[in-house]
C-alpha cells in the first residue's frame, strides 16, 4: 500500500509533463498548418499583448520556414520591434538592419533604417563614458537624413544629431576642464579648440572660446587673445555677452599696449 501510495505522484508528475509536451506538440502542429498571413497576425497579437517569446517564435517560423514569402520582410521588421520593445536595442538594430541590407524594396526599409539609428541612440551614454554608440547613432541617423531628407522623420533624426553631438562636444570640454585642475594648460587648450573646431554648432563651442580666452589671459598671452578674440567674435556673433568682460580685459592691455609705443 506504502509503495502505490508512492507511485501515484510520480505518476501525475508523468502524467502532467505527457499533457505539458502533447499541449506544446498540438500547438507546433497549428502552427505548422498556419501559412505566413496568419502566422504574422498571430505574432503581431502577441507583440501587442507583451507576449514577447511567443510573438518571437511566430516571426521566426516565417522567416525559416517561408523565407521568400511575401510576409518575411513583415517578419524581420516586427522581430526587430520585438527586441526593442524588450529594451534590447543591439539584437533590434541588428534585425532592423537585415531589413534593410536583405529587403530594400521593402515599405519597412525607412522605418527600419530610422530605428536602427534610434537603438544606437538609446545605447548612447552618459559623456563621461565611451561614446561609441553616440558615433554609431550620428552616422546612421545621417545616413537616413542623407537618404530620405524629405521622411517626415528627417527632422527628428536631425535633432537627435544635434543632442548627440552635445554629449561629444561636453565630453571634449570637460576633458579641458579636467586638464586644467591638473595645471596642465596646453593640453586643457588642445581640447578647448577641438570643441571649437569639431563642435562649431553646440552650445560647448563658445564656452570652449570663451575659457580659451581666460586662460591665455592668465597667462598673459594677450596679444595671441587678441587673435583669438576677433575670430570668435566672428564665429559666434549671437555670444557676444559671453565675450564681454574677457574683451573689456583685453583691450585695456591693447589700449595700455598701443601707449607704450613711440
Amino acid at each position: 500500500m506504502q509503495r502505490s501510495l508512492c507511485i501515484l505522484p510520480i505518476a501525475l508528475v508523468v502524467l502532467g509533463i505527457g499533457l505539458f509536451w502533447g499541449c506544446d506538440a498540438s500547438e507546433a502542429v497549428i502552427e505548422r498548418n498556419l501559412g505566413p498571413a496568419a502566422l504574422l497576425e498571430r505574432g503581431k497579437a502577441a507583440l501587442a499583448d507583451e507576449d514577447y517569446p511567443t510573438a518571437q517564435r511566430y516571426f521566426d517560423i516565417i522567416r525559416l520556414q517561408y523565407p521568400a514569402s511575401e510576409y518575411a520582410d513583415d517578419a524581420q521588421f516586427y522581430l526587430g520591434e520585438t527586441y526593442f520593445a524588450k529594451g534590447e536595442y543591439i539584437m533590434a538594430a541588428y534585425n532592423y538592419q537585415v531589413v534593410v541590407r536583405n529587403y530594400p524594396q521593402s515599405p519597412w526599409v525607412r522605418l527600419s533604417a530610422y530605428k536602427a539609428a534610434l537603438c544606437y541612440y538609446r545605447l548612447s551614454p552618459e559623456y563621461y563614458r565611451d561614446q561609441r554608440y553616440t558615433l554609431e547613432a550620428i552616422r546612421a541617423f545621417n545616413e537616413f537624413v542623407a537618404f530620405y531628407p524629405d521622411d517626415p522623420l528627417a527632422d527628428s533624426a536631425r535633432t537627435y544629431i544635434v543632442r548627440l553631438r552635445e554629449k561629444l562636444a561636453e565630453k571634449d570640454y570637460e576633458t579641458a576642464e579636467l586638464y586644467l585642475k591638473m595645471a596642465d594648460s596646453k593640453a586643457a587648450l588642445i581640447y578647448f579648440d577641438q570643441v571649437i573646431r569639431r563642435y562649431p554648432d553646440t552650445h560647448f563651442a563658445a564656452l570652449a572660446a570663451r575659457r580659451t580666452l581666460e586662460v591665455l589671459v592668465e597667462q598673459q598671452r594677450y596679444a595671441e587673445a587678441f587673435e583669438k578674440l576677433q575670430l570668435f567674435q566672428q564665429r559666434f556673433p549671437d555670444q557676444s555677452k559671453m565675450f564681454e568682460a574677457i574683451r573689456h580685459e583685453i583691450e585695456q592691455w591693447r589700449n595700455q599696449h598701443s601707449q607704450r609705443k613711440p
